[in-house]
């Protein structure tokens, strides 16, 4: 991995140490009886402590008995301490004596990839990174549960590859696998409850109303910048780039079709048994903002077809799925609503001990990610499956800047002889970082 010289890291490391103790061996005694030896434990370290990292992940690990968080990271540090202070409170209510002081603060993602006491570490960055961290992650020895999607479409083949040959548990982390009307749509579809299915509809939000503004500002203080950016293009400070509004930006991000296109697609892929492949040709429009800061799509309406003869539209404005068949159909609108369907004999059907029954863990994707490092197997979602589902989302953007039909290739990953689509599957890292 890149380590540049920082001039700030020792001031930040001064500014954290009133709070961060070391490390301490943490025993079963210490954190109460009933959790698993802590030989039987995996070692957790959090990558991005923001909403996310700790609403979500966090919290999700923590709620885990056989796991242990015992270090985390963000380059802003209100972010840091509040992610601190949940673990730690977490674990304090289950020591003897109400005192624990086991988490261990840093800014820098790499001061926990290069630590050799943990087993996996969560990514939950902006996703201009999730790939280069996590490559750098596998590569130094850890499984790895990351935030989606991808930025582009060569980073997530790297991803792919990587995993499979490091050997490494890598989960895309998505709720959507387990939670049940998904799960249930998915195999409704594949066994054939609405016939032959001819046609997918899929509803995203759509982008940001504003069109954010660029103006220069001084960067926080306790905030890391030139290592938020990392590979990005260098670009000043404004606060609209950041947190939560980086998802309207092409350096960081692929707008909403990327962002939510991995929950509602993902579903498309499974339902339709091709998780390993995707579409042959898409065409679509889209509206950006002309000018301001946010530049991804924020109005979108997008036509795939895939080799099997299904036909997927994607349009923004709300959030559902229908599935249309040869003998009826079903889908829901809103996330995580009720099924509905053409014939309420769908919606009863039982799936037979002969039929396909797709993984799934209701638990959640903490518990499977854990079930499957304990079991060095694939988690429900695997590197692989999360990089096609976000090549959806890729080149329906593509498609989108070029302003034209484009058929795609997904076997050799590729628009064949389309110089000017290709150009769109990557983009430059800037240095020292690289892949």
């Amino acid at each position: 991995m890149p380590r540049p010289s920082r001039t700030t890291r020792r001031t930040f490391l001064r500014q954290m140490a009133a709070a961060a103790v070391a490390p301490a061996v943490v025993t079963s005694a210490a954190l109460g009886a009933g959790r698993p030896a802590p030989s039987q434990r995996i070692t957790v370290g959090m990558i991005g402590l923001g909403g996310q990292g700790v609403g979500r992940n966090l919290r999700g690990f923590l709620a885990q008995d056989d796991a242990q968080v015992i270090a985390g990271c963000d380059v802003d540090r209100n972010h840091l301490y509040r992610g601190k202070q949940v673990a730690e409170q977490h674990y304090a209510r289950q020591a003897r004596g109400g005192r624990f002081r086991g988490f261990d603060p840093t800014h820098d993602f790499r001061d926990i990839i290069d630590r050799d006491d943990l087993d996996a570490v969560c990514i939950s960055t902006p996703d201009h990174w999730h790939v280069p961290m996590s490559v750098y992650a596998m590569r130094a020895g850890k499984d790895v549960i990351c935030e989606k999607p991808t930025l582009t479409v060569r980073q997530g083949r790297i991803l792919a590859d990587t995993a499979a040959r490091c050997g490494r548990v890598f989960q895309t982390s998505t709720e959507d696998r387990s939670v049940a009307v998904y799960h249930r749509m998915a195999e409704l579809v594949r066994n054939g409850r609405i016939g032959r299915l001819e046609r997918v509809r899929v509803q995203l939000p759509a982008g940001p109303g504003r069109p954010g503004d660029p103006t220069p500002q001084p960067v926080p203080e306790g905030f890391d910048w030139a290592l938020w950016l990392g590979p990005a293009p260098w670009a000043p400070y404004t606060k609209d780039r950041t947190h939560w509004d980086f998802r309207w930006i092409i350096d960081y991000s692929g707008g909403m079709l990327t962002d939510w296109g991995a929950h509602q697609l993902d579903t498309v892929q499974w339902a339709n048994d091709t998780e390993l492949t995707g579409p042959v040709a898409v065409e679509g429009r889209g509206k950006a903002h002309p000018d301001g800061l946010f530049d991804t799509f924020h109005e979108y309406h997008l036509n795939y077809r895939y080799a099997n003869g299904v036909e997927l539209l994607v349009d923004s404005g709300g959030t559902g799925l229908r599935f249309e068949g040869t003998d009826g159909w079903l889908g829901n609108t809103g996330w995580r609503r009720p099924i509905e369907a053409s014939s309420p004999d769908i919606l009863t059907s039982r799936i037979g001990a002969g039929e396909v029954h797709l993984t799934t863990c209701p638990a959640g994707e903490h518990r499977d990610f854990l079930d499957a490092v304990h079991a060095r197997r694939d988690p429900y979602q695997p590197a692989e499956f999360g990089h096609r589902t976000a090549t959806i989302a890729h080149i329906g953007n593509i498609a989108m800047w070029t302003g034209r039909q484009l058929t795609w290739d997904p076997v050799k990953e590729e628009f064949p002889g389309d110089a000017e689509a290709n150009r769109y599957l990557d983009r430059a890292m800037r240095a020292p970082w690289a892949l």
